[in-house]
């Protein structure tokens, strides 16, 4: 055991998957047992089976598939608005000092406004249909991705820029050659997190005149003191996050085998 817990000490694959799964399970039985016993009130926390019965019932019916398409089309279309947006925008922010300029201290302020204020103005200026929706997930990824596009672009070497310069590349020949081949896999971090952002906010996006949606489901079971539906949908937003998080990693892995350092 004392080897594993030197400081950055990689641990083989098989290890790190045990030790995930064995941490999981132990809450899992903590939480078994808390409910089976009844020193907790399935008011605040149900059995894991009444999720489970819950679960059942939304898949009999087809409520459940169909609020988790819903969602996975509102959380696509709203991180692909926003990441298609900050990927050129974050570019020229990172590698000219006259963009970061001009646009950073207005996406620097806008990033520390709490998403929630926007929901009145958001139905003021976009009703309460699909658009709203959109809008205010892409408030709440686009202007902290940018910054971190950024980021990820002013970390190419600066001896590698002017290597490149002597060459006789010039600035566009360098930006579209050096910086954006060099700065992609730790874009695709950057998208990575970011998307996990956008799923945080897909109830708040889903609470205000929504019909269908994972989130909707959370706060209609709220509305109905069903606890168990409310961790469904919890844990359904968790699992299909997590999905899409090991998608991205193993797509970096694939696309960018030599930048093992992007991961987080």
């Amino acid at each position: 055991m004392r080897q594993w817990l030197r400081l950055r000490r990689p641990l083989p694959p098989h290890l790190a998957t045990l030790l995930g799964a064995t941490f999981l399970g132990a809450l899992f039985v903590a939480w078994a047992a808390a409910t089976g016993s009844g020193a907790v009130n399935p008011l605040f926390l149900p059995a894991p089976g009444a999720i489970v019965h819950a679960a059942i019932e939304g898949l009999r019916d087809g409520t459940l598939l169909d609020d988790t398409r819903i969602s996975l089309i509102r959380i696509t279309v709203g991180w692909l608005l926003s990441t298609v947006a900050a990927i050129p925008i974050g570019t020229l922010m990172g590698s000219y000092p006259f963009f970061n300029a001009l646009l950073e201290p207005f996406v620097g302020f806008i990033r520390y406004l709490p998403v929630p204020a926007f929901v009145p103005l958001s139905i003021l200026w976009f009703g309460v249909d699909e658009r709203q929706k959109l809008v205010l997930l892409f408030i709440g990824t686009f202007f902290q991705e940018v910054l971190m596009i950024a980021d990820n672009v002013r970390a190419v070497p600066q001896p590698l820029l002017e290597s490149s310069a002597t060459f006789g590349f010039g600035d566009r020949e360098i930006l579209r050659r050096v910086i954006v081949p060099y700065a992609l896999p730790g874009m695709m971090d950057t998208m990575r997190i970011t998307l996990g952002w956008t799923w945080t906010y897909l109830v708040l996006a889903e609470e205000v005149a929504a019909t269908r949606g994972l989130g909707h489901t959370i706060m209609l079971a709220q509305r109905y003191l069903a606890p168990e539906r409310i961790l469904l949908g919890i844990f359904v937003i968790g699992l299909l996050g997590m999905v899409s998080d090991l998608l991205f990693q193993a797509l970096t892995r694939k696309l960018f085998p030599w930048a093992r350092g992007v991961r987080r």
